[in-house]
């Protein structure tokens, strides 16, 4: 038993070294994982072997043999999942090699179906520009028809301030009353003024807003 132990626990360091030149000859790559599952399949076959024969062992023998045997069966557990490891990442960097290849490798073709749709695309963008700069026109004629009409009122205003003066006059009016009229269209002015600029504060906004 103790020449199988020793004979198995050599494989397990030979496998270890195989490992070494998968790093150092990667392009022998096949050969040498076929190398390594062969010497793990013979070290699971020899720790089987192991435990069979510690049932003919003195039981005082037993227990150090059987820690041996785990041990083993440890290694050769870890060897394999090293070789699984190895090869997924293997697989891994051949696939992305071969995608990489792949797109190198094509050549650039036109779409006709995403040229369609980019230039109906293009087109909506131009009909959406069109309507917009229409929008910001009638905005614009609208506010000066705005403006004007605030001028006009602004005239009429002047006027009315003017005759309701004479008037006052005329008619022999109070300083106090007098005061009072040329308040309330001092107030009226004021209104006008910020009606005019909250109209032209509108259509400055629309303006940035569509370009």
């Amino acid at each position: 038993m103790d020449t199988l132990y020793h004979q198995t626990n050599i494989l397990v360091q030979q496998t270890q070294e195989c490992f070494q030149m998968l790093e150092t000859r990667p392009t022998n790559y096949q050969e040498i994982e076929s190398n390594i599952q062969e010497k793990i399949s013979v070290i699971n076959r020899n720790c089987e072997k192991l435990d069979t024969l510690l049932f003919k062992l003195a039981p005082t023998q037993r227990q150090n043999a059987k820690m041996n045997c785990d041990q083993l069966k440890y290694d050769s557990r870890h060897l394999q999942a090293a070789l699984m490891s190895w090869q997924q990442k293997r697989i891994r960097k051949q696939a992305a090699a071969t995608e990489r290849e792949q797109l190198l490798g094509q050549r650039f073709t036109a779409n006709p179906e995403l040229t369609a749709i980019n230039i109906d695309y293009a087109l909506q963008q131009q009909n959406s520009l069109n309507n917009a700069h229409q929008g910001v026109d009638e905005m614009l004629h609208t506010g000066a028809g705005t403006l004007e009409s605030l001028r006009t009122q602004r005239n009429t205003l002047k006027g009315a301030h003017r005759r309701i003066v004479d008037m006052a006059n005329t008619l022999g009016l109070s300083n106090h009353t007098m005061r009072l009229i040329e308040k309330r269209v001092g107030e009226d002015k004021f209104i006008l003024i910020g009606g005019m600029i909250v109209t032209l504060l509108i259509i400055v906004i629309v303006i940035i807003y569509f370009t």
